[in-house]
């Protein structure tokens, strides 16, 4: 069966990276840093929310893989995931919006540091192990970012976009293949009695 996780395992390695370098020094506790969408963060202190996903056009592969000597399988697709991340610190009024500079500012730098979601976090690769999957920060104008936000009766906050590609979802479609083994090259002799053209 084809690996169709590899949504889920970049978000889940970004969740963690963000976990591990931001609690508890920046946020107390991990828990409080998980995936939501900003009209359903819950008791979330930051939240990543993946808001498109699409096909990544400059990693088309339409060649059938080798499983082994009389099998193929069919070409992985591969997409460009694209988040957001938005901190809504629970400070008190006055120090909120520091707070929540202080949070996205941490974000920016562990990001930065950890630019490639590692294979081993994705499951491996049997197709493009030399492939990385990178996260790189998006650059939007704040009316494209008020767009993306788009949430009725939720107020727009401070928020980062990142993408994330290449990511592969492996087909799970195969087919039996026939190989040739021997090659039999006869020679033809002439005719000794037909007619010389």
């Amino acid at each position: 069966m084809g690996k169709h996780t590899g949504i889920l395992d970049v978000s889940n390695t970004i969740m963690e990276t963000l976990r591990i370098n931001l609690s508890p020094e920046i946020i107390q506790s991990t828990d409080t840093i998980g995936l939501c969408s900003p009209d359903e963060r819950g008791d979330f202190v930051l939240g990543i929310h993946l808001y498109d996903i699409r096909e990544s056009e400059e990693y088309r592969n339409n060649d059938m893989i080798n499983v082994s000597f009389n099998k193929q399988k069919y070409p992985s697709t591969f997409l460009t995931l694209s988040y957001m991340i938005t901190a809504y610190s629970k400070a008190d009024v006055k120090f909120k919006e520091g707070e929540d500079q202080r949070i996205l500012g941490k974000v920016v730098q562990t990001l930065a540091d950890n630019p490639v979601v590692k294979a081993e976090s994705l499951g491996g690769s049997e197709t493009d192990g030399n492939m990385d999957t990178r996260i790189k920060m998006i650059s939007l104008s704040p009316e494209e970012k008020q767009k993306l936000w788009n949430i009725p009766n939720v107020p727009y906050r401070t928020t980062l976009f990142y993408k994330v590609s290449p990511v592969e979802i492996e087909s799970a479609k195969t087919r039996s293949v026939q190989r040739v083994l021997e090659a039999d090259f006869k020679t033809v002799e002439k005719n000794q009695n037909m007619p010389a053209e």
